[in-house]
């Protein structure tokens, strides 16, 4: 019962400061599950990162899901994911109201201006604490270097160039 308590509380902490969501929450995510609570290692958590791109739905929430179901099955997965959305449906029906009430006021207008490169800081953040376990020699570059130009320049579906990515890697690092 512990384990599922302590679930619940990292990812309703996650939860209730999950503004960005995306790529700007693994900062959080992974010092409350790989620093602080020691649940899984740095690599474990880049693999995390890459299977949360691979499904569907937010990183956050497939986070919650995939940590709560290894430390403690099905039960661990439902609190852990509970404990995020919880605080985030207060805190949305608290920011609508707010919006609503203030949406002509500047004061709003010029925190949301402050608030976008935040986001963008923590997204920055996120890409080089991922980069510094994930890019371990010239291969990693070459495959990160090329993911980046398909990105960039093609239409392609990224989960195709996640999964064509995995494949590549697997040859690669295999021979």
């Amino acid at each position: 019962m512990r384990i599922l308590t302590e679930l619940f509380y990292t990812f309703s902490k996650i939860g209730a400061f999950n503004f960005g969501g995306g790529y700007a929450i693994l900062p959080l995510i992974e010092k409350e599950i790989v620093i602080n609570s020691g649940w899984i290692t740095p690599q474990d958590f880049i693999d995390l990162v890459a299977l949360s791109q691979m499904t569907p739905g937010p990183i956050s929430i497939n986070s919650a899901t995939f940590i709560g179901y290894r430390l403690a099955g099905f039960w661990g997965a439902a609190y852990g994911t509970v404990g995020l959305v919880f605080p985030a449906f207060f805190i949305v029906i608290f920011a609508a109201t707010a919006i609503q009430r203030y949406r002509n006021s500047r004061m709003l207008d010029c925190a949301f201006i402050g608030i976008r490169p935040a986001v963008i800081g923590l997204i920055t953040s996120a890409t080089l604490s991922l980069g510094r376990t994930s890019i371990i020699d010239i291969k990693s570059v070459l495959i990160a270097g090329l993911t980046a130009v398909l990105v960039f320049k093609t239409k392609l579906n990224p989960v195709l160039i996640i999964l064509v990515s995995g494949v590549v890697g697997g040859i690669i690092y295999t021979l």
